[in-house]
C-alpha cells in the first residue's frame, strides 16, 4: 500500500458511500484510476466489507455487554469460536490474550434477553465460566482514528 491507497482506505472508513468522483477529487487522481485500486485493495483483503451503522436502540437493541469467556478446554477453541458465530446477540467476537480467551459484545433488547445470551453461551461445549460487564452508556464506538497519524494528503510526487 502506497500514500495513495492509505488515503483512500481513511476516506472510505470515513465515508464508504463516497463515489469513485469524490474519492478521486480527494486523492488527486481520475474516477477509474480509484475504482481500480479500490477493486485492488478488496482483491487484497484490506477492504473487507461495507455496511451501515445503525443506532442499536433504534433496531430495539437497547442493552450492550461485553462478555468475557473462559474455556475449560483449550482444544475446543475452534469449536466454540463456531458456536458462538452462530448466536446473533453476539455483535463481535475476539480470541484475546489474558485470563479469558474470547470477549464478545452482546446486543440485545433487554435484561432478560441478557440473562439469556449468557445462559446461552455459558452451556456451550468447552465454556467453564464467563464474566459480564453491562454498558450504561455509548460515548462512542466504531470511530475512525484522526489526527497526525493518519493521511490527509497525497504527496505531489504520487499523484
Amino acid at each position: 500500500m502506497d500514500a495513495v491507497d492509505r488515503l483512500l482506505v481513511h476516506r472510505l472508513r470515513a465515508n464508504a458511500r463516497a463515489t469513485y468522483a469524490d474519492l478521486a477529487r480527494q486523492v488527486g487522481l481520475s474516477a477509474p484510476a480509484v475504482h481500480e485500486r479500490v477493486g485492488k485493495l478488496e482483491a487484497l483483503g484490506i477492504i473487507t466489507g461495507y455496511h451501515a451503522t445503525v443506532a442499536p436502540a433504534a433496531v430495539g437493541l437497547d442493552v450492550t455487554a461485553l462478555v468475557g469467556v473462559f474455556e475449560s478446554d483449550q482444544k475446543a477453541e475452534q469449536d466454540l469460536s463456531r458456536a458462538l458465530a452462530q448466536m446473533p446477540e453476539i455483535e463481535d467476537c475476539w480470541f484475546v490474550a489474558g485470563e479469558e480467551s474470547f470477549l464478545l459484545k452482546v446486543r440485545v433488547a433487554d435484561m432478560p434477553a441478557l440473562e439469556h445470551a449468557i445462559a446461552a453461551i455459558s452451556r456451550l461445549p468447552g465454556v467453564s465460566r464467563t464474566r459480564t460487564t453491562v454498558v450504561l452508556s455509548t460515548r462512542w464506538e466504531g470511530r475512525v482514528p484522526a489526527g497526525a497519524d493518519q493521511p490527509t494528503a497525497v504527496p505531489s510526487t504520487q499523484r
